[in-house]
């Protein structure tokens, strides 16, 4: 579904992405962790086009992105749950739906039936449809940032650091929706540096350091991996 290959991007006079490549199958979950700074988001937003590679190449279904604008990438069928989720928050959790829905031209019963598919996902979401979304939490902030991205039925979604800041309970409620997503047929690309959530959830894993693939490889063999288990896991491993 997606294959970047040999990505490389820059701010200014720094590479933060040195080389990447990757690939998602359709079906798949698939996690990209790393320490801050290793990259992950950087890559994620090339993708998605809101930042322009250096070079490489990045295909979807087929579709050459790199000379794509964002909203004909997400037009194609990927979305975006951004790091820091930048709900819109002087409008209520409905318009924000509605935004998110806006690239499809949706109207009447289509997108009716799309809110009602949120609601009965993010219940709480309905009980705060007038609401600002300023004024929710940040759990209630995150579940927002998914759902709108859903509103434009994206083949591939590309979720950013989805369970930072959160409590634990709330982080456990948004992995559930990831189970949730990927089992009505959401393939998932995630960012994710809870490693030991990320590695138990998803099918395959890259291992980001520096702007590099460092590691890659199934999730349940990476969890056995001495490397990510001193580094990322928190396991204290034979003879450290």
């Amino acid at each position: 579904m997606l294959y970047v290959h040999e990505l490389y991007t820059r701010y200014g006079q720094v590479t933060a992405v040195k080389g990447v490549s990757l690939e998602v199958q359709e079906g798949e979950i698939v996690c990209l962790i790393g320490p801050n700074g290793a990259g992950k988001t950087t890559t994620l937003l090339s993708i998605i086009g809101l930042i322009k590679p250096t070079s490489g190449r990045i295909e979807f279904l087929g579709h050459d992105l790199l000379s794509l604008p964002t909203e004909r990438i997400v037009t194609l069928g990927i979305g975006l749950v951004p790091e820091g989720r930048w709900v819109l928050g002087d409008m209520t959790v409905y318009e924000n739906l509605l935004l998110g829905a806006y690239i499809r031209k949706s109207a009447g019963a289509a997108l009716r039936e799309d809110l009602e598919q949120i609601y009965a996902l993010f219940p709480v979401l309905r009980e705060r449809a007038r609401q600002l979304a300023a004024t929710l939490s940040g759990g209630e902030q995150q579940m927002l940032a998914i759902a709108r991205a859903l509103m434009a039925r994206p083949k591939l979604l590309l979720m950013d650091e989805p369970s930072v800041g959160l409590a634990p309970l709330i982080v456990e409620e948004i992995f559930r929706v990831i189970k949730e997503l990927h089992a009505r047929g959401t393939t998932i690309l995630l960012v994710e540096q809870n490693a030991y959530q990320a590695l138990h959830l998803t099918h395959r894993a890259y291992v980001m350091e520096v702007g590099r693939i460092v590691l890659s490889g199934a999730a349940t063999e990476l969890r056995e991996h001495e490397l990510l288990k001193k580094a990322y896991l928190g396991v204290r491993t034979a003879g450290a």
